[in-house]
Parts: structure tokens; C-alpha cells; sequence
């Protein structure tokens, strides 16, 4: 049983279905797809405990959102636990990580989001033209037009029209803003 589960493109393919059904929403990958299209010989009842420990493994590493050296250091000790990973699924795991990390956790902080999030973002100042009063006319206005949405959905805009003194409101609100990041972060 152990031989046949060693072999290093269908651990690879296992963990390449497994991130698409957890992580890209893949419901077609089922367990059944997987056992048949990369361990027909082994028994459905061996395959199980396999797949799910390597579910697991694969949760706990996207889930941490491992650097290299947490992915060693955790799979060094997977490797030496009791019903563990051989070296080389350790080596397999490691290579599929690295050339995954960034695309899981795309997808990861994609389905963390509740709300819309700014895609866009673009300004220019115009002369107005037209007012209710004769000396507003010529004065500049900074015009901003931001751009919301979900991933897979489509944009929602809204524009907005500055003066002088409602873009130093602004500004200046964006400047408390950033220092209270600021203070957050130095404390962290």
C-alpha cells in the first residue's frame, strides 16, 4: 500500500484537485474523480485516510498561509510523526506550495471578503462651468470616480465633486486615517 501511494505526479495531481474542490470552488473534483483518475489500484478504504490526511495538510499549510521555512519546518515534523508523510510526499507538497501559494491565497482572501472591495480608483480637476452662483463658475473641482465590486461581478462606480475646501476635509481625515494605521502597525 505504502509503494503505491508514494509516487510523485499522482500526489501532485491529488494536491492539484484537492486546492481546486477547497480553494477555487471545483465541485466536480470529487473523491470518487480522484481516486479513480490517479490510484485505481489502491482500495477505496486505504485511499480515504490518505486523502484526508492529505486535505488536512494541505488546509493547515493554505490556512497558516506558510512561508518556506514554516512549510519546512512543519513538513519535517509531519515526516517524522507517527502515521506521517515519507520524505518524498514531503518534497512533493513542498514543490506543489510553492508554485500554488499565490493563487490559493488569492482565492482564500477572495472568499474572506463580505463586501465589494475598491478596484479603481482615477481624478482630474475641472473648471466649472455651470452654478447656481455666478462666482463659482472657473473655480477648479477635483472630480474622483471610484470603482466597487466583487470578483466575477460586474463594477459599480460612483463619482464624486470636490472643492477646495471639502477636498482639504477630506485630505485631511485620509492624514488621521493613515496615522492611525501608522500607530497600529508600530504597535504590532
Amino acid at each position: 500500500m505504502a509503494g503505491e501511494l508514494e509516487g510523485c505526479k499522482p500526489l501532485s495531481g491529488l494536491l492539484s484537485g484537492l486546492a481546486q474542490n477547497a480553494f477555487h470552488g471545483n465541485s466536480s473534483i470529487t473523491e470518487e474523480l480522484l481516486h479513480s483518475q490517479l490510484y485505481p489500484e489502491v482500495p477505496p478504504e486505504e485511499f480515504r485516510p490518505f486523502l484526508a490526511k492529505m486535505r488536512g495538510i494541505l488546509k493547515s499549510i493554505a490556512s497558516a498561509d506558510m512561508d518556506f521555512n514554516q512549510l519546512e519546518a512543519f513538513l519535517t515534523a509531519q515526516t517524522k510523526k507517527q502515521g506521517g508523510i515519507t520524505g518524498e510526499q514531503a518534497a512533493v507538497i513542498s514543490k506543489f506550495w510553492k508554485s500554488h501559494k499565490t493563487r490559493i491565497r488569492e482565492s482564500l482572501l477572495n472568499q474572506s471578503r463580505w463586501d465589494n472591495g475598491l478596484r479603481g480608483l482615477s481624478w482630474r480637476v475641472d473648471g466649472k462651468s455651470q452654478s447656481r452662483h455666478a462666482a463659482q463658475i472657473h473655480t477648479p473641482a477635483a472630480i474622483v470616480e471610484l470603482e466597487f465590486g466583487k470578483s466575477g461581478q460586474e463594477s459599480e462606480f460612483l463619482c464624486l465633486e470636490f472643492d477646495e475646501v471639502k477636498l482639504k476635509q477630506v485630505l485631511k481625515r485620509l492624514s488621521e486615517v493613515e496615522e492611525s494605521i501608522g500607530t497600529l502597525m508600530q504597535a504590532a
